[in-house]
């Protein structure tokens, strides 16, 4: 999602006079428009459907963290050894 500094940024001024455009852009490009007030950006607008996305997205990458941690400190098994050591516990030939 890359973001045009031409088309994105718009003040808080223009989003209340023109708020069906503002909207219209953003589900068109499916790009975020960054509010400003006084030239600051304040806020940040997106497709509600762009918005699950991203934070679907996200709360996968959190999942990984504990595993990303297991790899650091080596608390992990190569997968031979690791099926190797669960056919022998369940007791499963072959």
């Amino acid at each position: 999602m890359t973001l045009s500094i031409t088309e994105d940024i718009r003040s808080i001024t223009d989003l209340k006079r023109n708020t069906n455009s503002v909207l219209k852009q953003i589900h068109k490009t499916k790009r975020p428009v960054v509010l400003t007030v006084n030239g600051k950006a304040e806020a940040v607008l997106m497709d509600a459907k762009e918005y699950e996305k991203i934070t679907n997205a996200f709360n996968l990458l959190k999942l990984l963290i504990p595993a990303e941690e297991d790899i650091s400190n080596n608390r992990y098994k190569e997968s031979r050894a690791f099926f190797k050591e669960f056919k022998r516990d369940k007791k499963i030939s072959g």
